[in-house]
This record gives C-alpha cells, sequence and structure tokens, in this order.
C-alpha cells in the first residue's frame, strides 16, 4: 500500500477500535502524524480522502471531526460512483433493484406502520384516472421511496435509491413505448399496498419481485429487437 493508504487504515482503524467515536475531533496534526509514525503530508491526504466519503468532517479553524457516520452518509459516495456508469450498464442496475426491492418490501411488510401503508393508497390515488407518463414515473419513485423507508433499514434505503435512479430512463421509455404499461404499473402498485396493508410478507415479497422484474424482461426484449 502507498504511504497515503497507510495512513487512511490508521484512522480507520481507530474509528473501528472504538478510540474515535461519531462527532469525536481527531488529535491535531502533528500530534496525530507523529503518533501514527506518518508524515504530515500523507496524513493531510488521508484526512482529505476519507472527507470525500464522509468519513471525517473537515472545518475551516476548528478541526477535523468524525462524522456521525450514519449509513445514508456515507452511502452518499456510492451515488457519486454510479453517476460515473454508462447508459449500457442501466440492465445491471435493474438487476440489482430485483434484488433489493422484494427484500425491502418485505421488511416493510412486517415494519411499516399502518399509517403509512395507507398514505401509499392515498398517493395512488393523486394519480387520477390517465396520468401522464412522467406523473407516473413520479409518483413510482415517490411509492418505491416510502416503502423503502418503511423497511427501517438505512442501509438498503440509501442502496436502493442510488440503484433505482439510475433506471428511471428506462422506466420512463418503457412508459412511452409500451402499450398498456401505465394500467398495469398502477395495478402492481396496489397489489403491493394491499399486501403490506394485510401484513403479507410472502405476498408482499413476491408481488414487489414480478413489478420489478417486469421492467427488466422489457429492457431485455427491448435490447434483443435492436440486436
Amino acid at each position: 500500500m502507498s504511504v497515503t493508504d497507510d495512513a487512511i487504515e490508521a484512522i480507520k482503524q481507530m474509528i473501528v477500535d472504538g478510540e474515535l467515536e461519531p462527532g469525536d475531533r481527531l488529535p491535531r496534526e502533528p500530534d496525530l502524524a507523529e503518533r501514527l509514525g506518518l508524515s504530515r503530508n500523507s496524513l493531510r491526504e488521508a484526512v482529505r480522502a476519507l472527507s470525500l466519503i464522509h468519513v471525517l468532517d473537515v472545518r475551516r479553524g476548528d478541526g477535523t471531526y468524525v462524522t456521525s457516520l450514519e449509513p445514508s452518509l456515507l452511502m452518499d459516495a456510492m451515488g457519486f460512483v454510479v453517476d460515473f456508469h454508462r447508459d449500457d450498464t442501466v440492465l445491471q442496475f435493474l438487476e440489482a433493484r430485483r434484488a433489493l426491492e422484494p427484500a425491502v418490501t418485505e421488511l416493510a411488510a412486517l415494519r411499516m406502520s399502518t399509517e403509512d401503508i395507507e398514505g401509499l393508497a392515498v398517493l395512488l390515488d393523486s394519480l387520477g384516472g390517465e396520468p401522464t407518463v412522467e406523473q407516473l414515473v413520479d409518483n413510482d419513485l415517490e411509492f418505491h421511496r416510502r416503502i423503502a423507508a418503511g423497511s427501517g433499514n438505512a442501509v438498503l434505503v440509501s442502496l436502493l435509491e442510488s440503484v433505482s435512479g439510475r433506471t428511471q430512463r428506462a422506466r420512463t421509455w418503457r412508459g412511452i413505448t409500451q402499450e398498456g404499461v401505465v394500467a398495469q404499473t398502477l395495478a402492481e402498485h396496489r397489489a403491493i399496498q394491499q399486501a403490506l396493508s394485510r401484513r403479507q410478507v410472502d405476498l408482499a415479497r413476491a408481488v414487489a419481485t414480478m413489478h420489478v422484474a417486469g421492467v427488466e424482461q422489457w429492457l431485455r426484449q427491448t435490447l434483443v429487437d435492436g440486436t
């Protein structure tokens, strides 16, 4: 490993060992560098790298602190990486979403409050009888965002949000090109909401799997037809 990697590993180990807790201020740079047997330059590079992924918070004129280390904060870095993926990898994101969405929906069936589940029905009703594709996609994103939040798992919420955003264009294009998809999507959403309302865990997972797989299957077929 490079000297900077050594410095990153040393600071990470201090956090893992509990020597530095969320919200703690790091020792002064010269003191920490001497203690870890590192140059101040390599320590500075390590701090810069860890601040980019929200492990450390550099406050000018005040010092460097360990962040809250909340999953939603740390997973922001994944969203940054995801943004660099090309459009031709969208199928991989749909595969990842198919793995995550059913698990999140299953947890929501166990943990989501009755009030929030009823709110999903209100959200679906707000679309009216003939929504546009854009309105449907916006509603779809909010529907799944609420279910993810209802899972009570912040890591899954952040993972799914990063992955799901990259599939938005494909979902919009499907709505424009595939006949009957608006009605089908709404029907599947209502089936998910009803399974959640009845606390039917296995059914909620199954319907969510089928729902997400529909977009993936459409894209696979589209790619085949386009070749």
